[in-house]
């Protein structure tokens, strides 16, 4: 969900291209026939699942990355050789298959008239799974997401290593947790809606709580966006009414900046409550997860409930200004705030308190016994 380093993310053009031409852009580009395409959701890119004719018949995703972020070959650069890197450490990663001329991305104009946008264009191994999404989550896959959260940024934070990494200093990037205060500018697009108090009230509190803060948290690069459509999973054992997973697959990199540690655990836990059916109660599970690689100082727990209310506001905020200038990927846009604006009112109306103690209660009862491997 990004829209490049600047804050104005009405400034994107979302490309819109065909399934013919995009099955044509795979074979002029990449040089493989396509045996079927077909078109996949997205928030401002465009993606398509594409099976090649080739012998295996293997499977991929196009990406067409927006003409905002297209400018800014070193940022995609960086996100794409991140994906190889956790992919040679053994994590469930996408990598680029290659074009003809043997690079890892293309920049392709969008139709062939003079003066046509342009879109970077990659073609990703397409990974197996369920998005979590999809399924009921119980504790052991909590578990298993928050350990992964913590485990990727470790990783790419101690070993990775490009010239391309300096462009995830990303400033005013809307969707790094630092920048809730920016929200003030697309806060009209809210509207009067009668949830708008607690959105203010939110961003108020976190320039006075968190970023005075920010200085004594622990610096590491972010995935940033460890939603439940971005990662994939798969039944690995267990029972019917019990099913144990493991993740299968790490999805969109767009959102990749230099952060903070409890910044990916609190995007983490927000996106995990979003389809709960007792959404309070994870947090507690994604956290203990977490810390069994990087356990939290007190500052940092201190600052996690308005660090995951600051989430909710950006994706509820940002959601609603760009679903104003694309009425018609609304639905998409707008998946969040179905549940995104009941679970905000719900932690405002229990307060930081009681919602820590849920929280932190049950992380530490991790402490006394495992969870199941």
């Amino acid at each position: 969900m990004s829209s490049g380093n600047d804050c104005r993310p009405q400034t994107l053009t979302k490309p819109a291209l065909g399934e013919k031409e995009a099955a044509e852009l795979v074979d002029r580009v990449f040089g493989l026939k396509v045996a079927w395409i077909r078109s996949l959701p997205s928030y401002d890119d465009q993606n398509f699942h594409v099976r090649a004719s080739a012998e295996g018949a293997a499977e991929y995703v196009l990406k067409i990355t927006n003409s905002e972020d297209s400018q800014e070959p070193d940022l995609i650069e960086a996100q794409t050789q991140a994906m190889m890197f956790l992919s040679a450490e053994g994590f469930p990663s996408a990598t680029p298959y290659r074009t003809k001329d043997g690079n890892i991305m293309s920049l392709e104009s969008g139709d062939h008239r003079p003066g046509s946008k342009k879109y970077m264009v990659r073609l990703l191994t397409y990974l197996p799974g369920t998005p979590v999404a999809k399924i009921a989550t119980n504790a052991q896959i909590l578990y298993e997401i928050g350990r992964l959260a913590a485990s990727v940024d470790k990783v790419l934070s101690e070993k990775f290593r490009h010239p391309s990494v300096k462009s995830l200093h990303r400033g005013q990037f809307i969707w790094n947790l630092a920048n809730v205060p920016l929200l003030d500018q697309y806060i009209y697009a809210l509207g009067q809606n009668k949830y708008r108090a607690v959105v203010e009230e939110v961003i108020e509190q976190f320039k006075v709580k968190v970023i005075p803060k920010l200085s004594s948290f622990r610096a590491c690069i972010n995935h940033g966006d460890l939603n439940d459509h971005n990662i994939l999973v798969d039944s690995s054992a267990g029972s019917l009414e019990n099913p144990q997973y493991r993740v299968s697959g790490i999805l969109d990199f767009s959102d990749m900046s230099y952060g903070y540690y409890v910044f990916e655990v609190a995007i983490a836990i927000m996106y995990m409550m979003i389809e709960s059916s007792d959404p309070l109660s994870v947090g507690g599970h994604v956290l203990a997860g977490f810390e069994s690689v990087v356990p939290l100082s007190t500052e940092e727990r201190g600052a996690l409930f308005l660090l995951v209310s600051g989430r909710f506001a950006q994706s509820l905020v940002i959601a609603a200004h760009t679903a104003l200038l694309y009425p018609e990927n609304k639905e998409y846009l707008t998946i969040t705030a179905k549940t995104g604006w009941k679970h905000l009112m719900t932690m405002f109306e229990m307060g930081q308190e009681a919602v820590e103690k849920t929280w932190f209660e049950t992380a530490q009862a991790y402490t006394q016994h495992s969870p199941a491997p």
